[in-house]
């Protein structure tokens, strides 16, 4: 057996999403599994190096994980031939930079969304990746759960017939940080630093609609701070400058109108924090992170209008569990496979810069659409 080893520059493994979903559960889960089995005898194995700006975490994260490989010195990490893979988990104001300085090193990039502030950034990044010969990737983890999986299997055999329209609600009760702690980091509320649910929601629905349903065509926003005082993680209060609500309606490609609320000030009363109702001619579905239920045309109720009377009818019970028939991997690690075999293979991938800089330019649009007040259209990008 050979192995093919891959050394990985991994910048924000001490944030929770870089640590938790993809060192833990991606990286070292693979390596856990014995590296990815390419069938012929030969497997890939990736190698972290772990890049941040605190040495005392970064060697406590190493320690943890039996990993010897990790630095606060990012320029001396990108000019090892060693490191193959720059990946960014970083806040979203510092993503650009590294980017930059990996691409111009000639490392491949694999990075969260959103990959930049603004659309002419995420369009630089990925004009400097093609022109450099470098592969690129961009998270979009949410295509890869198990409820959209079982979603895209029922648009794949025609479940739905002429798709109608989308309604899709997000999000749950982030506590101010005063007599609870934070489930999100102070950063997402301000605005100088990258935060916003819209500049970190809106990517991810653009590539759902894309991939799912058709490419967005028009976008109309209302965005809000509904919560404007928060505490940060040391206790001292400030003034929140970024959205924590984020209210869209999406004219698609093919003519179906999406409607997606997205809120970190919301109690949940669903069966998941984020769930999709498909509408369409023939069926309809409600896809969540996992569970995706359907009522076909053929065994639709007729439901009668009458406010007078108590409901009688148990609506939730009408409709059918999709099966899951196969066994769903965590999203975050299947791309991450998918992604280091296009590296070391070439196979097709099409999740790349410019897929991420579609994701920045919708943000981009539904802010402008709300402090605007009318609905915008949605170019199409290119290089």
């Amino acid at each position: 057996m050979t192995r093919e080893t891959v050394r990985i520059a991994m910048n924000g493994v001490t944030g929770r999403m870089g640590y938790n979903q993809h060192l833990v559960r991606s990286l070292l889960a693979i390596r856990e599994q014995g590296g990815i089995d390419l069938g012929d005898g030969s497997t890939i194995w990736p190698e972290p190096v772990l890049v941040g700006r605190s040495e005392a975490r970064l060697a406590a994260v190493a320690r943890r994980h039996g990993l010897d490989a990790w630095s606060t010195d990012l320029d001396a990490v990108l000019a090892d031939p060693a490191v193959d893979i720059y990946f960014d988990a970083q806040v979203t104001a510092a993503r650009a930079e590294a980017v930059r300085k990996a691409v111009a090193a000639g490392k491949h990039v694999y990075c969260e969304k959103p990959t930049a502030t603004g659309v002419t950034d995420a369009l630089e990044l990925a004009r400097l990746a093609r022109d450099a010969g470098v592969k690129s990737g961009v998270v979009q983890d949410k295509l890869f759960l198990p409820g959209l999986r079982k979603l895209k299997r029922l648009i794949d055999g025609g479940f739905f017939g002429r798709v109608l329209s989308i309604r899709g609600e997000f999000g749950y009760w982030v506590f101010e940080g005063d007599w609870q702690p934070a489930q999100r980091p102070s950063w997402n509320y301000r605005a100088e630093d990258g935060g916003g649910i819209a500049a970190d929601m809106f990517p991810h629905w653009e590539y759902v609609l894309h991939e799912l349903f058709g490419a967005v065509r028009t976008v109309q926003a209302r965005v809000t701070t509904h919560i404007p005082r928060r505490w940060d993680e040391h206790g001292k209060p400030y003034e929140a400058s970024a959205d924590d609500a984020a209210y869209g309606v999406f004219e698609l490609e093919g003519g179906a109108v999406a409607q997606i609320n997205s809120s970190w000030a919301v109690r949940v009363d669903r069966d998941e924090l984020v769930e999709f109702q498909v509408d369409g001619v023939e069926g309809s579905a409600v896809a969540g992170l996992r569970r995706c239920r359907v009522q076909h045309r053929a065994a639709t109720p007729r439901p009668v209008w009458n406010p007078d009377i108590p409901a009688t009818e148990d609506f939730r019970a009408q409709w059918q569990e999709v099966p899951d028939n196969e066994v769903f991997d965590n999203g975050f690690k299947a791309q991450w496979e998918l992604f280091l075999r296009h590296v070391v293979l070439d196979e097709p991938w099409r999740w790349d810069l410019l897929a991420g800089a579609r994701g920045v330019q919708l943000a981009e649009l539904g802010l402008r659409s709300s402090a605007e007040g009318r609905r915008l259209d949605v170019p199409e990008l290119s290089l």
